[in-house]
């Protein structure tokens, strides 16, 4: 599947070969795209959106569908018409087709704009291979039906629909939630945000920054990563940089000054402050304890 919505936007699509007749269509929360290929042996590559793209085979398939995404999912089974994916943004997915003649259509939503519609939300969800779905073959089969026979599709229809796509799947696949039910980041996408904070803890490290790599809006990513982790960001950025404190405490002799600002603090006042408050002890007691 070709995959490029949004390019401009930061996707990464990256196939051996590209498919024909593609149409494309865009609305304010996302946009739509079809096309077809004859029969291809091999065709191989990967990727990558900033937005949740939802895939459906709508005729034809693939005798053999290889993918790997990020988080550890797999699937390897044939592609059968019906057959329905789910990516989510920012999650890379590598995949490789064997004997393959289909067609095609998937829908791309951008994850700032829908976060907050109902009380349900997809940013939970996983990747999906391989479903067999009749509400969003249907769905997306229409979508490629109404842009064929009017040469477009409508903004309102397409918002109305969307809509309802969005409140299905996370039914559907991640279970009804309540509304003030916190959800929890995906694995995958909680790796990449402590990967990103434990790299940068000398420096600024911004919620805002997080939230945007997690491609959630800043409330949203802070009540998910504390039903995640049981803390805020602030505090996990707190117990990280204490942490690497403590370990250049017990192996050298820099001032409490000079640690502050090596673990991100600027105020040697508030590092301590913050220091006692996970470990109980101020820097220099700590240090004490090693005899430096």
């Amino acid at each position: 599947m070709q995959c490029d919505i949004g390019k401009g936007a930061s996707t990464i699509d990256r196939l051996s070969s590209q498919p024909d007749g593609w149409r494309r269509a865009r609305w304010a929360s996302g946009a739509f795209e079809t096309a077809h290929r004859p029969m291809t042996s091999i065709v191989e590559g990967r990727i990558l959106s900033p937005h949740h793209l939802i895939m459906a085979t709508l005729s034809g398939g693939a005798e053999r569908h290889e993918i790997s995404a990020d988080g550890g999912h797999r699937y390897d089974g044939p592609d059968l018409p019906s057959t329905v994916s789910f990516l989510p943004a920012g999650c890379e997915r590598r995949l490789r087709l064997h004997n393959v003649a289909w067609r095609w259509a998937a829908i791309a939503l951008d994850p700032a704009k829908i976060s907050a519609i109902a009380c349900t939300s997809i940013e939970a969800l996983g990747p999906l291979s391989g479903a067999e779905d009749s509400f969003v073959w249907n769905m997306l089969a229409e979508f490629e039906r109404l842009d064929a026979l009017e040469g477009g599709l409508d903004t309102t229809y397409c918002d109305t629909m969307s809509s309802a796509l969005i409140l299905y799947l996370a039914r559907r696949y991640g279970g009804a939630r309540v509304k003030d039910t916190p959800i929890k980041l995906p694995a995958w996408r909680l790796r990449r945000v402590t990967d990103f904070i434990d790299a940068h803890l000398s420096g600024a490290i911004r919620v805002a920054d997080l939230a945007n790599l997690a491609q959630l809006s800043e409330g949203h990513f802070h009540r998910a990563f504390r039903a995640t982790t049981g803390q805020t960001p602030l505090e996990f950025v707190h117990v990280r940089r204490v942490t690497m404190a403590k370990q250049l405490l017990a192996s050298n002799t820099l001032s409490v000054a000079q640690m502050a600002l090596r673990v991100g603090f600027l105020s040697p006042a508030h590092f301590a402050r913050v220091f006692r408050s996970v470990t109980g002890q101020s820097p220099s007691q700590y240090r004490r304890s090693f005899h430096l």
